[in-house]
């Protein structure tokens, strides 16, 4: 999945920055493995640390020969989920980010981010489980495969970031700020969708679950991707390639905490909700002048909230978790609506001292004439692309 999200946002970059946002999903894999393996899994799984908060990073250091096979299993499983996460980020920061800083920002936000949250959602005694301070109190907050954890924990710090490195030099007014190359945005879509039944349903408890969950994975961004080039065909008056990638993604945002809750029916409604509220917001930035680069805010933020909110009104009754529509009162969505607040809180906090620090110290934009000159080239000493000259028949770099 991370590798295709590489070619989905590298696809949407500008030339210049094509290559850089790329290595910024790839170079999340090599920092999030190693971290997950010597102390995130069990920062995110093991003994209480912080009760309710946050795991011993010691408990299983290293992964070490005392773990069981399933054990080993559940650890890979979990880091998949980080390593997404965290390169889900960088999207909202593409063609001016340092790319030594982001290096340094994404083990530090996995330790100090992430892994509590998991522990808060998916750990035993973590703070919105049954047994948790909160949960036993309103009731367990239902986040089957990462809506609180991964997409609004990706959305709010991708607000927190671009809020804090400020706006690409002709944000809005450039055109070549707008995608280069939409074969690899929907490349990337369908790299993502394919992995996506694998990250929805790979942790389902049997095989009558895993089949609602592919059919719910299948559907939902189905009816979002009708839903997102609806709102374009009524507003500009033709459905594009970007819209029907981006609305693909929205909703396998949606479905990733409802997958194993939701009826199929249920999933058509909420995916072109979904598919139709993000193609609507995705243009906020502009109106309010955040740069967002690659509409993380838009599709992750707003997607992740409406399909974990939802679970509050249509979580099926079957699953022990009834929904408002379903007789259930208001309870789930009272759990469902406080476990998102809380989790918007602390993401934007944390994530804003970690930013703050890295800017005051090693500084987290890249130079405006690195900016100008193309953050491939500032950064990696590559260009994505190579054209050669009609006129001198040499080899050089545009874009």
């Amino acid at each position: 999945m991370t590798p295709g999200l590489a070619f989905f946002y590298g696809g949407m970059t500008r030339v210049k920055a094509a290559l850089n946002m790329m290595m910024m999903s790839f170079i999340s894999i090599g920092l999030v493995g190693v971290v997950w393996v010597l102390w995130g899994a069990s920062m995110s799984s093991g003994k209480n640390m912080i009760p309710g908060i946050v795991g011993n990073p010691f408990t299983d250091f290293g992964l070490g020969a005392s773990l069981d096979s399933g054990e080993l299993m559940a650890a890979g499983f979990s880091a998949t989920f980080a390593i997404i996460t965290v390169a889900l980020i960088s999207g909202a920061i593409a063609d001016r980010a340092k790319f030594g800083t982001w290096c340094v920002f994404v083990p530090l936000w996995i330790t100090l981010v992430y892994a509590p949250l998991a522990f808060m959602v998916w750990a035993d005694g973590g703070l919105f489980t049954a047994d948790g301070a909160i949960g036993s109190v309103l009731g367990e907050a239902i986040d089957f495969a990462g809506g609180l954890v991964v997409h609004i924990n990706a959305g709010v710090a991708g607000l927190v970031l671009c809020l804090i490195l400020g706006v690409r030099r002709g944000f809005g007014k450039d055109p070549n700020q707008r995608p280069h190359n939409l074969p690899f945005v929907m490349l990337g879509a369908a790299l993502l969708w394919f992995g996506w039944f694998g990250f929805n349903a790979g942790a389902a408890a049997d095989s009558t679950q895993a089949g609602l969950i592919w059919i719910n994975t299948l559907v939902c961004p189905a009816a979002a991707m009708l839903g997102w080039l609806l709102v374009e065909r009524l507003r500009d008056g033709h459905a594009t390639s970007l819209g029907s990638a981006s609305g693909i993604v929205a909703g396998l945002v949606a479905i990733t905490p409802a997958c194993a809750n939701v009826d199929p029916g249920w999933t058509i409604v909420l995916g072109f909700i979904a598919g139709m509220a993000c193609a609507l917001a995705v243009g906020l930035k502009y109106r309010f002048g955040y740069d967002d680069s690659l509409d993380v805010v838009g599709v992750h933020l707003v997607a992740g909230i409406i399909g974990t909110v939802s679970l509050g009104f249509i979580a099926t009754p079957s699953t022990g978790n009834a929904g408002w529509f379903y007789g259930g009162g208001v309870d789930q969505l009272i759990a469902q609506v406080v476990a998102t607040v809380i989790t918007v809180a602390y993401t934007a906090i944390m994530t804003f001292v970690i930013a703050i620090v890295l800017k005051k110290t090693i500084g987290f934009r890249v130079s405006e004439e690195e900016e100008v000159q193309g953050i491939d080239l500032a950064s990696h000493a590559e260009t994505a692309y190579a054209f050669v000259s009609g006129t001198s028949g040499q080899i050089g770099v545009r874009g």
